[in-house]
């Protein structure tokens, strides 16, 4: 009967251990919105942004991206972000899907506009410049290099 306690005790103490990890996970992540402007941006390719990616402005973190989904119409990528309350976008303000370095994590870079309209919530971020996709970058490098190294032989 002493084991069965010992056990149950132990069983809770990993449940409540488990339980701060958790809480302590949500309160430091960026998935959640903090009630900051809504916003929409269109691309042809996403690769390597996710939920939960940082919005950036000169390399400050101004937001997050907060969903995700392909628009069926012109199979472009709808991209949502959460952009805080605080930061006024101009309607011509740019965005693009860039990486920290060569293997560093995948953010959405924005570039303010010079318009005096800004955009509210819901609006859409018209100019955007989807994901480069390196591996065939570096592919066409290593193909036309031999293409070219053959042609002089």
């Amino acid at each position: 009967m002493g084991g069965n306690l010992v056990e149950t005790l132990i069983g809770a103490a990993v449940l409540a251990v488990a339980g701060i990890f958790l809480a302590f996970g949500y309160s430091t992540s960026s998935i959640r919105t903090d009630g900051g402007t809504r916003l929409v941006a269109k691309f042809n390719r996403v690769d390597g942004l996710t939920l939960g990616s940082d919005v950036r402005m000169s390399g400050i973190k101004v937001g997050t991206v907060i969903d995700q989904r392909l628009d069926p119409a012109s199979f472009q990528a709808v991209v949502e972000l959460d952009i805080n309350a605080d930061v006024k976008l101009p309607d011509d303000s740019s965005a693009k899907i860039t990486t920290q370095g060569l293997l560093g994590a995948t953010y959405l870079s924005i570039e303010a506009g010079g318009s005096e309209d800004y955009l509210q919530n819901g609006g859409e971020i018209r100019f955007t410049q989807g994901a480069v996709d390196l591996m065939s970058l570096i592919g066409q490098a290593i193909y036309s290099s031999t293409g070219s190294a053959e042609g002089k032989k």
